[in-house]
């Protein structure tokens, strides 16, 4: 999977993870649903392994979610509009970052946002309290060429197109509309193994209200997946999910983070994914006894 189309590089999104996150997916479901959809790496994977013909994808970041349906569903002027940017850089490449920083800001057109994604220090997309986009150019870079911006955004498209619903509502009411029949995979904001706040988004959400939303999840039967909380090395981040809402924890070892091999530190990051009762009740894994020694730990070591 690791050949899978992605014309966005975002920090924190969960390409690397999606195939054993996938591991834990019903082989077949009506739906897929993301309320917090960031670049969309989940639903396609899922679209690639055909688990899913119809998916529901939400975020908050309305130029993201914007930019999403572009690529999907209008994959020749996207990238047409990508190439023309791209090719306008000059001598002074930064400052044409800049320049386009600056117009995104005022106008908040996909175009120009798909050209910062590419071209930003570390994928690391930077909101400041105004909710401007304040993330630095990288200088050593002009971001993805054309030719394989296209590709990815063709590729993209291929798998999703037709198939998708497009919102950028609170995730609660996202949650207030799924049926039973559907699979819900929820990556939220200010959790993981980062540590910090997560300025990919004006706000975050409260721990108390998206239990309370888990809680209604499990009342009315529905089968969900949430990445929440993690560690590295020694050190934890975000709060657990607590005990009443029934979830099974699978630990995913990532490997060492990059930012611990620079620093030479032989630190472990391990992502938390938590499933429902409502997704167990059918898995093969439960049936053949999986899950009955308590919470599992999968190696997973991104190369």
């Amino acid at each position: 999977m690791r050949n899978l189309p992605h014309p966005i590089q975002y920090q924190g999104s969960k390409r690397n993870l999606a195939p054993i996150i996938l591991k834990y997916f019903p082989q077949k479901v009506r739906r897929v649903v993301e309320p917090f959809a960031g670049t969309a790496a989940i639903s396609i994977a899922a679209a690639a392994k055909q688990i899913a013909r119809q998916f529901w994808l939400n975020d908050i970041n309305k130029s993201l979610i914007k930019l999403i349906e572009i690529i999907i569903e209008s994959p020749d002027e996207i990238s047409g509009l990508y190439s023309k940017i791209w090719r306008e850089q000059h001598n002074d490449s930064v400052e044409h970052y800049y320049q386009i920083r600056e117009m995104f800001n005022r106008t908040h057109d996909p175009e120009f946002f798909l050209y910062l994604m590419a071209r930003c220090a570390k994928g690391s997309v930077r909101y400041n309290a105004e909710g401007l986009f304040n993330q630095s150019p990288d200088k050593r870079r002009k971001g993805t060429r054309p030719e394989k911006m296209e590709k990815n955004i063709f590729g993209v498209s291929f798998l999703l197109k037709g198939k998708c619903t497009f919102s950028d509502t609170d995730y609660k009411k996202v949650l207030q509309c799924v049926a039973p029949n559907d699979l819900v995979y929820m990556d939220p904001p200010y959790q993981g193994v980062c540590g910090e706040r997560d300025s990919r988004y004006y706000a975050g959400i409260a721990f108390d209200d998206f239990v309370v939303a888990l809680d209604e999840l499990n009342k009315k039967g529905i089968s969900f997946i949430v990445s929440y909380d993690g560690r590295r090395g020694t050190k934890s981040f975000g709060n657990p999910l607590p005990d009443f809402l029934n979830l099974t924890k699978i630990e995913i070892e990532a490997g060492r983070s990059s930012q611990a091999t620079l620093l030479g530190r032989d630190e472990i990051t391990v992502e938390s994914l938590y499933l429902s009762p409502a997704l167990l009740e059918n898995s093969p894994k439960k049936q053949n006894g999986y899950f009955e020694t308590g919470y599992k730990t999968e190696q997973f070591l991104l190369s």
